[in-house]
């Protein structure tokens, strides 16, 4: 892991996501399987993203585990930890991006998997991806594992953000009539499964990490809530602000598709405000720990400016 006392916060974090490519690239390319499957992982895993969540397992796991700014031995198995994060969203996006879900052609600039390899290969590679995070955590040696294990599971899973894809979709009218989300309640509680579970974990992932008392693992998870849905407000901007090369990927689908989005409700003043105000909440969760959260600080800021 960059130490994180070597530059400023934009630049640690990119530093970091480049370690986890890296990272990811050598897992995959030791994996002993046929090699379309591998290409087609390879291809969604490699093709570029900021690494949100392993950086933010990373990075919980450093500021809970060090108690200092000095820089510290990340404990065994975080690593693994933070790249089986990263697989999960992958096979997430592989999947999201088939035509029987969002039908997208375009992923972080390049081809999605279905469209580059087949449909076939797409969902296996997403499977893959699927099984190779468990078995990261589930070999990665730390005393916390069955607990990671399922807070993993319970993340990704009905109750997270295959449930919440399912209530996404359900909104669309896939299944008939509309399930109509009518308030930013039903929007955000959609969107926490969906989105946020993912991300909340990560920061919980790191608690667990740590060794921390449950309180600070609360307030982990605490602070993945509000970013998870900063997230997911930036995101929804996003679709109608940036154009598809600026984002990487097809852009106003969303409208396109009649889903309830932030600005749909609130327009897109508002929208930014709330933004503004869930970023706020994400850093007073943060302030117990002054400049230590620096790059946590950081993060959660920079989903203002965000661009992809």
């Amino acid at each position: 892991m960059p130490d994180p006392k070597a530059s400023d916060p934009k630049t640690h974090l990119v530093d970091l996501a480049t370690s986890i490519t890296r990272d990811m690239d050598q897992l995959l390319a030791d994996l002993k399987a046929p090699e379309r499957l591998v290409g087609a992982m390879r291809h969604a895993v490699l093709a570029g993203g900021k690494r949100l969540r392993p950086v933010l397992v990373l990075e919980t796991t450093h500021l809970l585990a060090s108690g200092t700014h000095a820089k510290t031995q990340l404990p065994p198995g975080t690593p693994q930890v933070a790249m089986a994060l990263e697989c999960i969203h992958t096979y997430s996006l592989i999947h999201d991006d088939l035509p029987s879900m969002d039908d997208d052609d375009l992923r972080r600039g390049q081809p999605t998997v279905h469209k580059a390899f087949d449909e076939a290969t797409a969902i296996l590679a997403g499977d893959a991806l699927q099984a190779l995070a468990f078995e990261l955590v589930a070999t990665s040696g730390h005393p916390k594992t069955p607990m990671m294990i399922r807070d993993l599971a319970r993340a990704c899973g009905a109750d997270g953000m295959v449930g919440g894809q399912m209530l996404d979709l359900a909104a669309e009218g896939r299944f008939g009539q509309a399930t109509e989300i009518k308030d930013t309640f039903a929007l955000a509680a959609m969107q926490a499964m969906k989105t946020g579970a993912l991300i909340e974990v990560a920061c919980s992932l790191g608690a667990h990490l740590a060794l921390a008392p449950e309180e600070e693992r609360q307030r982990m998870s605490q602070f993945g809530q509000s970013l998870g849905l900063a997230f997911q407000i930036s995101d929804d901007l996003l679709d109608i602000t940036a154009t598809a090369d600026e984002a990487g990927k097809r852009t106003g689908k969303d409208e396109d598709a009649g889903k309830t989005t932030w600005p749909g409700l609130l327009g897109k003043e508002k929208a930014e405000a709330t933004l503004d105000a869930t970023i706020n909440d994400a850093l007073a969760t943060l302030a117990p720990y002054g400049e230590r959260a620096s790059n946590l600080s950081y993060l959660a800021t920079s989903l203002r400016d965000r661009t992809r």
